[in-house]
């Protein structure tokens, strides 16, 4: 593992530090952690939000690629190497076995444009979980009608007192007796240590299988997920025309 690129505050033991998942398969877009967005990869992009963070100690990309690793190295951005896994939040459990810290921070490889605020929001509530919660997650309004009608946006349901109700691809609610808000679930997770153990104990559920939203393995299990609301109207990246629309954004943010 490279050198630590971020803050720290004890070489020993981290407060909370952001694991960033990438593999090269994905079947939308392979190869999408290296995808150029201007003249970065698309990790070297995430990476980047992560430091901009408060209250993080460090930020480590976690990957099974040769290829990926690599370029991280060339970046001067740390890894770890690990294993293959069903999830994202598999992989960062692993992270969390071999790298000791207080709290760990998902950050999704394909969110360029995370605000560092939405992070440091995660971080903060993850330090004051209720009882029986083993994870936070961050979610959005959706205003556009069209992005709660794509199934690559995952749309979340959220009960009175902040818990996550269900996760879908499908806009959930259903419009039938009046229009519902949507809400956009943010590949931006925040767990402690036990919780990530718990999870990679947990089978996967049909829920999850069916709809590729690895919370759902908390919800079916019966643990609950409590949503952090943030302000986020970045774009997520999950295929080339996803990057293209990111391309024009990184331009407009350049030209402000």
């Amino acid at each position: 593992m490279a050198a630590t690129t971020a803050r720290q505050t004890d070489a020993q033991r981290r407060r909370h530090i952001a694991v960033i998942p990438c593999r090269w398969g994905a079947s939308r877009f392979p190869g999408k952690p290296l995808a150029l967005l201007g003249d970065k990869p698309l990790l070297w992009h995430v990476h980047q939000r992560c430091l901009e963070a408060k209250r993080l100690d460090g930020a480590i990309v976690a990957t099974d690629d040769e290829r990926i690793e690599a370029a991280c190295r060339e970046l001067g951005i740390d890894s770890i190497r690990t294993g293959e896994h069903l999830t994202g939040t598999d992989r960062v459990a692993e992270v969390a076995e071999r790298l000791p810290a207080a709290g760990y921070i998902n950050v999704q490889g394909d969110e360029p444009f995370i605000a560092p605020g939405a992070i440091d929001a995660i971080s903060e509530a993850l330090e004051h979980l209720p009882p029986g919660t083993l994870a936070v997650n961050a979610y959005t309004e959706l205003v556009d009608i069209a992005a709660a009608l794509d199934s690559n946006v995952v749309k979340v349901v959220v009960a009175a007192q902040g818990d996550a109700l269900m996760f879908s691809r499908h806009p959930i609610p259903y419009p039938k007796g009046e229009r519902p808000k949507y809400a956009r679930q943010l590949g931006l997770y925040g767990f402690a240590g036990h919780s990530l153990q718990r999870f990679r104990q947990l089978r996967q559920g049909p829920l999850e299988r069916a709809e590729g939203v690895e919370m759902l393995r908390f919800i079916e299990h019966g643990h609950a997920v409590q949503m952090v609301p943030v302000t986020d109207d970045g774009v997520a990246v999950d295929t080339p025309e996803d990057l293209a629309r990111a391309s024009i954004l990184l331009a407009r943010y350049a030209e402000a």
